[in-house]
């Protein structure tokens, strides 16, 4: 089955400045997809060619099987987009907004099926549509774009830092209605800086450094890594013990004791080595946490400030690039 989503050696360059440098990504047909990555690294740029926004400076990039540049009008219909940033028209009321976008993407407003959906919508992100968009704050200005992308089904769901401004209940509703979308057979690409929203509903993460693909997998497989966290009580151990716990564990890393606990990192591939040991130390309160995509995703970064994309704005929005009016310009 072909990738919904699929670019190879793609490349873009501002300038002197290498936004996209070989960059390799593919999603599947129906997974919500995690695309992570530091301001800068390239996730705005890669977005913005996958919906024809910008031509690619080279290599490739495929769309529900179509150009994203050549195809744009035909691949808008099937595609939902949000991006972090919303821009309303600010004479037309939300509702008016949403219906105007529906309609860009081939929907019947006037449909029963339609209506309904919208109702429900409005109800769940408790928007009030009869309000001018110049009135609307920055997290009912998301809501319109996400109500406005979820109430015409799509094939694929573009999402760039869709939940900007939202507070916790409606990014609650959020992850439900992703949920139900991929579970409708909905493709959905989600670009984040919250990584527990990724880890929550992603089924694979793709992380990008320097216009590059550095890592991709399911979080399963990409947890391998990075380090797993294990603490316990030094209130039951000799100072005998405690003085020689660096010897016993050879694998233990960044190994401390304070506030009465023992606290190291290991690989996880050394762990089921020391679990004997500690065993044998009879240790209180072991608690051992796997590692999150956030501490994977810092490990990757902890030097991002160096990399050759330099400055954030590298990959911030031209623009215009998005407000409704150039989204739609085809």
């Amino acid at each position: 089955m072909s990738p919904v989503v699929q670019t190879r050696d793609l490349t873009k360059r501002f300038g002197r400045v290498q936004a996209l440098a070989g960059l390799d990504l593919s999603v599947a047909e129906g997974e919500v997809h995690g695309f992570v990555g530091p301001n800068g690294a390239g996730k705005s740029t890669t977005i913005r060619i996958l919906l024809g926004l910008m031509r690619a400076g080279g290599g490739s990039a495929s769309v529900l099987g179509g150009d994203p540049w050549a195809d744009a009008s035909a691949l808008h219909r099937r595609i939902a987009y949000v991006p972090g940033d919303v821009s309303l028209w600010p004479n037309l009321s939300g509702g008016e907004a949403i219906d105007l976008l529906a309609r860009l993407r081939g929907a019947r407003t006037a449909d029963p099926a339609y209506q309904a959906r919208r109702r429900q919508l409005l109800e769940r992100f408790q928007l009030d549509p009869t309000k001018k968009g110049r009135t609307y704050s920055t997290g009912n200005r998301q809501k319109v774009a996400l109500v406005a992308a979820l109430a015409v089904p799509a094939d694929l769901l573009i999402l760039d830092e869709p939940t900007s401004g939202l507070d916790p209940l409606m990014d609650t509703v959020f992850r439900a209605e992703i949920v139900a979308a991929a579970a409708d057979g909905a493709t959905v690409l989600l670009s984040s800086h919250i990584l527990s929203e990724v880890e929550r509903l992603c089924d694979r993460v793709s992380i990008i450094r320097s216009g590059r693909i550095i890592e991709t997998g399911t979080l399963a497989e990409l947890r391998h890594l990075t380090r797993t966290e294990v603490a316990f009580a030094a209130a039951g151990l000799t100072d005998a013990q405690l003085a020689g716990l660096a010897a016993r564990l050879p694998g233990a890393r960044d190994l401390s004791v304070g506030d009465d606990r023992v606290s190291f990192t290991v690989d996880a591939q050394a762990l089921p080595g020391m679990l004997p040991v500690l065993a044998e130390l009879r240790v209180q309160g072991l608690t051992v946490a796997p590692p999150t995509l956030e501490s994977l995703f810092l490990r990757h970064y902890d030097d991002a400030s160096a990399a050759p994309n330099g400055p954030e704005n590298v990959d911030s929005d031209p623009a215009g690039a998005h407000s409704p009016q150039h989204r739609h310009r085809r």
